[in-house]
C-alpha cells in the first residue's frame, strides 16, 4: 500500500514538473511600433508603423506603404521572398519580395467567386491560407490560378488567429484550436480554454491567455505554462528558441529551453 502511494506521489510530482517551461531573460531594448511582425534568424526586424510595413536590417530600414488600401491589418513574413500584406478594409492582399517591392496583388472584390476574407497566412508555392467569412470556412487559395485547392468544414465560432508554415495550418477560434495539414485535412481539434493569440516556431505553438504564455508541442494536447517574470505582454513572437515580448515601448528577449 505504501509502495503504491509512493508511486502515485512520484508520478504526480513528475507530471507537475513537466507542466511548465522556464524562460531565461537575455536582453531588452527600447522600440516603438504599432505591431512587430517577426525577427528572423539574421535578426532582420519586420514591423508595422502607421500602416507602413518596415524591414530593418544591417543598419538599413526599408519600407512599403500603400495609402490607397487604407490600414494595414496584418503581415506574414514566413517566406521572406513572398511577404503577404493584408488590407482587410479593401479585401486585398499584396505580395512583396525581400526588397519590399510589390510582385503580386490579390483583390478579392474582383474575383469570381467573390471571397470576403477576414484572415490570411502563408502557404506553400503560390498558395495562401484564407478564412472565407461568408462561407465560414478555411481555404487554401492559389492566387496565380485563382483556384481553391482545399476547403475545410464550416466553423461557427469567431476566428481569433491564423498561423501556418509549409506543413501545417493552425486556426484559433473562440471555441477550438484546429490543426490542418498543408493539404487542408483536419489533424486535431482541441477545446480553447481562453487563448486569444498564438505564435509558431517549426511545429510548436506558443499561445496567450490573459497575461500568460503557454507552450504546445507538435502532436500534443497538454499545454505547458511558460515561467516568466511579471510583465505586460501586449505582443509576442518566437524565433527558434528565442521568445520576444513587446509592450509597445520595450522589446524583451528570453531564451526558451525546448527539448
Amino acid at each position: 500500500m505504501k509502495y503504491s502511494l509512493f508511486l502515485l506521489l512520484f508520478y504526480s510530482l513528475l507530471a507537475n514538473a513537466q507542466t511548465s517551461i522556464k524562460a531565461t531573460f537575455d536582453d531588452s531594448r527600447p522600440f516603438e511600433a504599432d505591431t512587430i511582425i517577426a525577427i528572423d534568424n539574421f535578426e532582420s526586424l519586420y514591423y508595422i508603423s502607421n500602416s507602413t510595413f518596415h524591414k530593418k536590417y544591417q543598419g538599413k530600414d526599408i519600407n512599403y506603404a500603400n495609402v490607397q488600401l487604407g490600414n494595414l491589418t496584418s503581415a506574414n513574413t514566413f517566406n521572406p521572398l513572398k511577404i503577404n500584406l493584408f488590407y482587410k478594409d479593401f479585401n486585398t492582399v499584396v505580395i512583396l519580395d525581400n526588397r519590399l517591392a510589390e510582385i503580386f496583388r490579390i483583390d478579392f472584390n474582383t474575383k469570381q467567386p467573390y471571397k470576403n476574407v477576414s484572415h490570411i497566412s502563408t502557404g506553400f508555392d503560390n498558395n495562401i491560407w484564407i478564412f472565407n467569412q461568408d462561407l465560414l470556412q478555411l481555404e487554401l487559395y492559389d492566387y496565380k490560378t485563382n483556384t481553391t485547392k482545399a476547403a475545410a468544414m464550416p466553423i461557427q465560432s469567431k476566428v481569433l488567429d491564423l498561423k501556418s508554415n509549409y506543413n501545417y495550418c493552425w486556426l484559433l477560434t473562440e471555441d477550438y484550436l484546429y490543426t490542418y495539414t498543408y493539404t487542408g485535412s483536419l489533424l486535431s481539434k482541441i477545446k480553447n480554454e481562453g487563448f486569444t493569440a498564438m505564435g509558431t516556431v517549426n511545429e510548436i505553438l506558443i499561445l496567450k491567455k490573459d497575461n500568460q504564455l503557454y507552450f504546445l508541442g507538435n502532436g500534443q494536447s497538454q499545454f505547458q505554462s511558460i515561467v516568466l517574470p511579471e510583465l505586460l505582454i501586449k505582443q509576442f513572437l518566437v524565433t527558434n528558441q528565442t521568445l520576444y515580448i513587446y509592450d509597445r515601448e520595450t522589446l524583451k528577449q528570453f531564451h526558451l529551453k525546448i527539448d
